[in-house]
């Protein structure tokens, strides 16, 4: 017995110690959507996707320069060695006298006219993908609003289950007065406190692993939502309260089909190899541009002997450049294209047949947690009359220890299952939002 009771100090200790490591911290209520605001702004795990977000819309700016007219320029100074004359049959060595200083300035100016239509797919294929970048963020938001959503209604059910913990080490200390005061007048036996002893100590073990689970909850609340250090999430009340829409399957499967990022992106994907398509094609085109250009270089070394001038020249036209090797590469190129295509399109049935099936799993789930609702009320109601009817007929010497052991158990079963069942259906809920794409 002074064991236990030892056992139930040190527990009270324990119990202390995350209210010491909790002090000066500032407590505050805080709903879902301000959950959702904070992990917008403040979440590390998006930024990522809007650094991708940002870097494919540069990459639209680039694809866009391809339009505009290509400039090289060059410049180059030289020092030209004296030259020689000699026959064909390398006799009669004569020596030829050159200017030294080399000198060479051009600029050549290229606008594109026509590319086979390389640059409007590469413009449109950057957009397609920033788009898909756009996407990527929204499921990675979704996620992380859907993860918080996991931790917050974990938190709300463990500090429902603490409170159930807190209600019955409360009955059991009573419980335990008054079988003191039994043995003590004689009607009562050392082995019925024993055995209590040993039920609240087992409670208060249940609420030292509920308290340390409640602080790691809100440790990982407040890093996946940016929060301040310190901040100590209550969850709203009103939770459980709120009048949830119950709209039937198909409504929730038209949603999911309009709104899921996942199915998004597999459309995204279709689109992007279609684009990537056209852009193997247009490398069997040839490519043309107005070209324009002027250069002034000397000495004149066509001439012999060497005239120390600098000579000009400028012009203006039409280029034309075609790739010979496309007609018999290109198509081994647009046969991996359209293959590609045809596995976007197959991701993109499978993405859809995925999302039909979990929208349905989870919206049988949510009508199955009403059911549940139900039948843990019922269950609560016939434990609580079961342990009052039990402690009254032990306190009347009419029942055993263990009738009233299990009488306990039983009811803090069933008051942690109807917590459970309550969470389960705003859990449930937000499982549709997400898997439909409107959480």
């Amino acid at each position: 017995m002074n064991n236990l009771r030892l056992l139930t100090r040190l527990f009270a200790i324990a119990l202390l110690n995350p209210c010491i490591s909790m002090f000066g911290q500032k407590r505050q209520v805080i709903t879902i959507e301000q959950l959702y605001e904070a992990a917008e702004t403040n979440s590390a795990m998006l930024r990522p996707s809007f650094s991708a977000e940002d870097e494919a819309l540069r990459d639209i700016s680039v694809a866009r320069s391809h339009r505009l007219p290509n400039i090289n320029a060059s410049l180059s100074l030289s020092y030209i060695g004296n030259g020689f004359t000699i026959n064909r049959n390398l006799t009669d060595y004569q020596r030829a006298p050159i200017p030294h200083l080399g000198n060479a300035l051009s600029i050549d100016i290229t606008q594109p006219v026509f590319s086979g239509g390389a640059i409007t797919a590469g413009i449109e294929l950057a957009e397609l993908k920033s788009t898909a970048a756009r996407y990527s963020t929204e499921l990675q938001r979704n996620n992380i609003r859907f993860q918080l959503t996991g931790f917050y209604l974990d938190l709300y059910k463990c500090g429902n289950l603490l409170t159930v913990i807190d209600r019955n080490i409360e009955q059991a200390r009573k419980m335990l007065d008054e079988m003191t005061a039994r043995y003590n007048q004689g009607v009562a036996l050392q082995n019925d406190i024993t055995r209590y002893e040993l039920l609240l100590s087992n409670l208060q073990l249940q609420r030292v692993k509920i308290t340390n689970t409640l602080e790691i909850l809100n440790n990982n609340l407040v890093i996946t939502a940016g929060l301040p250090d310190g901040t100590i999430v209550v969850p709203d009340s009103t939770i459980l309260a709120r009048s949830l829409p119950n709209q039937g399957e198909s409504w929730w499967q038209q949603e999911a089909i309009n709104n899921a990022p996942s199915l998004k992106l597999a459309r995204s994907g279709v689109d992007i190899s279609r684009k990537a398509e056209s852009l193997v094609k247009s490398t069997s085109l040839p490519q043309i541009g107005l070209k324009a250009g002027w250069s002034i270089d000397g000495p004149i070394l066509v001439e012999v002997p060497p005239i120390n001038r600098n000579l000009s020249y400028w012009y203006i036209g039409i280029g034309v450049n075609y790739n010979l090797a496309s007609l018999y590469k290109s198509n081994k190129s647009l046969s991996k294209s359209r293959a590609a295509t045809v596995k976007a399109n197959d991701e993109l049935e499978a993405a859809l047949e995925r999302l039909h099936l979990c929208v349905q799993t989870d919206y049988i789930r949510y009508l199955e947690a009403y059911e549940e609702l139900q039948t843990q009320q019922k269950s609560v109601e016939l434990a609580n009359r079961n342990y009052h009817t039990i402690s009254t007929r032990y306190s009347a010497d009419m029942a055993l220890i263990t009738d009233l052991l299990d009488a306990v158990n039983s009811k803090i079963e069933a008051e942690q299952q109807l917590i459970n069942a309550q969470i389960n259906i705003i859990y449930y809920y937000y499982k549709l939002l997400f898997t439909s794409g409107k959480i």
